[in-house]
């Protein structure tokens, strides 16, 4: 489900989101991610939503936030965020944005996105306050974004309970996929002792190879990591049966295989 998910919620964070927030006064990229991330939190100081987005180097979150409230509110950056990702659904999904099956997978995933438990979830809670668009592809994206980030808030309950913070987390995915430290796009920008500090903490907590690779008991805790995020996702799709569940599988995998081969 995380894959066939992904496609779509993440298309917050592409270009025509992006224009639109730039619009309406956000200097740039970021300013704009932080302030239609952030804005189910209402108007919650940088160190609120540092704790909550829990991977962001510590200042990085103060950089946006509270300036972006200055530009504009949390209403005003949902309704742009929203209008924003489904003008950007649509250019890439054609024909099948006004797929007659739409608001049948549309209504699977709003199910399943609005059952799940909001204990520990904080921005999956905010998420959940908000009122479902009535527009089928807005309430895909919407649903979709509401289970991306409840399975966002479990893993970092994960990450917490073993001991992992935000920047180590990008460095054993970093490592996960081949990659050194320094080559990772979320955190190759940061100062170079700092990161190396990080990589030195994994490794005397025998997780990393003097070389920077994994050691098995490093590869061990990601896999662990990984399942148990799994399992804390699961209970947000105890509300379809067991058909519906195949059904909106089905359904869904039109659409995030479309998305997930265009060039966002």
């Amino acid at each position: 489900m995380h894959e066939l998910i992904e496609p779509i919620a993440t298309v917050t964070f592409s270009d025509i989101p992006t224009e639109a927030f730039l619009a309406i006064g956000m200097r740039n990229y970021w300013d704009g991610y932080f302030a239609g991330r952030a804005a189910p939190l209402g108007q919650a100081p940088a160190e609120v939503v540092h704790a909550v987005f829990y991977n962001f180097a510590d200042g990085e979150v103060a950089r946006h936030i509270p300036w972006v409230w200055g530009k504009t509110t949390p209403e005003e950056a949902l309704a742009v965020r929203e209008q924003g990702s489904t003008a950007a659904l649509r250019k890439v999904l054609g024909e099948l944005a006004d797929a007659p099956g739409l608001a049948r997978v549309a209504d699977l995933a709003t199910k399943a996105a609005v059952s799940a438990p909001t204990e520990g979830r904080a921005l999956y809670a905010g998420l959940r306050a908000l009122a479902v668009p009535e527009e089928p592809l807005a309430r895909l994206w919407h649903s979709t974004t509401m289970l991306r980030e409840h399975r966002g808030d479990g893993h970092n309950a994960v990450l917490v309970a073993h001991g992992i913070g935000g920047t180590e987390a990008h460095v054993l995915t970093a490592l996960a996929i081949g990659q050194r430290a320094e080559e990772f796009g979320r955190v190759h920008h940061l100062p170079k002792a700092q990161l190396s500090a990080v990589v030195d903490g994994l490794r005397d907590r025998g997780l990393v190879t003097a070389t920077g690779g994994f050691t098995d008991a490093g590869r061990d805790l990601k896999t662990r990591i990984e399942t148990l995020t799994d399992d804390l996702a699961a209970p947000a799709y105890d509300a379809l049966t067991t058909d519906e569940l195949d059904e909106l599988i089905t359904r869904l995998e039109p659409y995030s295989t479309m998305l997930a081969a265009s060039d966002l």
